[in-house]
Formats: structure tokens, C-alpha cells, sequence
């Protein structure tokens, strides 16, 4: 397979290097040129300066950007370069309306539209590990597998197109929960002084555990937060879930908390670090009030 991915930031870029091992890696796009450029040569594969010329050189194209309105200008942009029977493959987490839009509109010109979020983190992402959540016809996903192969390792079709983004959706919604949790969990802990690593060892393999716990309650114990998946996209993630939910006639209380937290992380500038960072918030939990850093 000829494929092509767009979008080389914390988790695209990992991404593309896994398709570049597996020899189906022609070229890559970014909005930033010099990035692409970069990434090009490390890879031996071309940087293409328009996403036309990429997808004309491609049978299939991924794409892994920040936004629905992302989507919708790479899609545009690939659209005049895409050959019918040829596969965007959008790994981006955005609306399912969305999805269901890019999958109409590809299909009539005889190009499959798969929407595939990602969970995993850029961990996830290094490894080739990530589980990926697919919608949309059946036949295009069987298609499409040998690439999602290269990427995760568990990957699941759920369905009509805009399933795989309502799936992702369940998941950011379960994630907000969690590093709500472990933030508030830490903060009491360090306030009992308890030792966090032994802790985080030891709580990190009983019932209580998680992938959030494991992974970044350490960021927490060392109060540093780099940027692994940034509060602002998970704002915008959880902001999507409110939107899908209200379709319902549905208010979602943690994801609003999370949200209400979020805003404020961003308000003081700590919006580019790790959603971890919601500890700080926590921790003032237990000194009267006093905001930390």
C-alpha cells in the first residue's frame, strides 16, 4: 500500500514513523512545511508541498490533526489529488457530525472516508500500541487494515461512520473522570504525607488502578506536567462530548467539572501542559485555598 499521513505532531509523528517501518510510507504533509521537511528526511520519504499532490500519490492518506475544522481543510485540500477507490483514514477525535460530513462527501466522488480516533497517548503512539476506534463501511475498514495494523494493536469497527468518533467520545468522557480522581487522590495523599512512588508502585496494581494512575501519577508526585495530551485538547475533546450529549437532551456533570477546571488551567497559562496538570487545582484542595505554581 502507497500511504501518505498528515498532520506530524506529538502523536502523527510517531504514527507516520510506524508506516515509514512498514515500507508503505510515500510522503508526508504538515501545515508547518519545515516539520514535514524534517520528518521527510529522516523517514526517506517525500515532503509534498500540497495535499493534492500527496493524495495523488497515494491509495491511502491518514490524517491526525487537532480540530473539526482541521478536517474539513485537509479533506478540501486533498479532494482534487484523491483517485475514486482510494482511503482517508482520519485518526483525528473531532465531531461525529463531522465524520458523518467528511463520509458524504468523499463518497460521492468514490473515495472511503474511515473515522478512526486514537487512545493511547504518545506512549501508545511510539509503540504502535494504540487502540484505535473505527466507523464506516465495513468493506473500506477491511481495506484499510493492513495500515491500522501498523498503528494499534486493538482496533474495532463499531459501526456506521461517526461511530468510531462516538466511541472516542465514551472514552474522553471516562478519561476526565479519572485524572479527576488521581488529582484529588494525590493531593490528599501528599497531604498525609504518604511516600507518592512507593504509593503510586503499590496502588498502581490494585482494584483502583488505571492507565491515567500509572502513567501520569508520577508527573503529579514530581508537581512537572509535560505536555503528553494538553488540557486545551482535552477541553475541546470534552466540549465535543457536551455538544453530542445535549443531542440527547443530556447534561454529562463530570465532563461540565472537568471543563470548569480546564478553563481555569488555560485562563492562568497552563493550558500546553499535560492534563495531569489538573493536580494543581486538586492540591489547593489542602492549603486553604492557595493556588500552587
Amino acid at each position: 500500500m502507497k500511504a501518505g499521513f498528515v498532520g506530524l505532531g506529538a502523536m502523527g509523528a510517531h504514527m507516520a514513523r510506524h508506516l515509514a517501518r512498514a515500507g508503505m510510507l510515500v510522503g508526508v504533509w504538515n501545515r508547518t512545511a519545515g516539520k514535514a521537511a524534517a520528518l521527510a528526511a529522516e523517514l526517506g520519504c517525500r515532503a509534498f508541498p500540497t495535499l493534492a499532490e500527496l493524495a495523488a500519490a497515494c491509495d491511502t492518506v491518514v490524517i491526525c490533526v487537532s480540530a473539526d475544522e482541521d478536517v474539513r481543510a485537509v479533506v478540501a485540500g486533498l479532494e482534487p489529488g484523491l483517485a475514486r477507490a482510494s482511503t482517508v483514514i482520519d485518526c483525528s477525535t473531532v465531531g461525529a457530525g463531522t465524520a458523518r460530513e467528511m463520509h458524504a462527501r468523499l463518497a460521492a466522488r468514490g473515495v472511503g472516508f474511515l473515522d478512526c480516533p486514537v487512545s493511547g497517548g504518545v506512549e501508545g503512539a511510539r509503540a504502535g500500541t494504540l487502540a484505535i476506534m473505527v466507523g464506516g463501511d465495513a468493506e473500506v475498514f477491511e481495506r484499510a487494515r493492513p495500515v491500522l495494523e501498523q498503528l494499534g494493536k486493538t482496533i474495532t469497527h463499531f459501526g456506521p461512520s461517526g461511530s468510531g468518533q462516538a466511541a472516542k467520545a465514551t472514552n474522553q468522557i471516562m478519561c476526565a473522570g479519572i485524572i479527576q480522581v488521581v488529582g484529588e487522590a494525590m493531593a490528599f495523599a501528599r497531604a498525609e504525607g504518604l511516600p507518592l512512588d512507593r504509593l503510586i508502585d503499590t496502588l498502581g496494581k490494585g482494584a483502583g488502578s488505571s492507565w491515567y494512575f500509572v502513567n501520569r501519577a508520577p508527573f503529579m508526585a514530581r508537581n512537572a506536567f509535560p505536555a503528553g495530551f494538553r488540557v486545551r485538547l482535552h477541553a475541546k475533546d470534552l466540549r465535543i462530548c457536551r455538544d453530542m450529549a445535549a443531542e440527547h437532551g443530556a447534561q454529562l456533570p463530570v465532563v461540565e467539572s472537568v471543563l470548569r477546571q480546564y478553563d481555569e488551567l488555560i485562563d492562568r497559562g497552563f493550558g500546553d501542559e499535560d492534563i495531569s496538570a489538573i493536580y494543581r487545582l486538586a492540591s489547593t484542595l489542602f492549603d486553604g485555598g492557595r493556588h500552587e505554581g
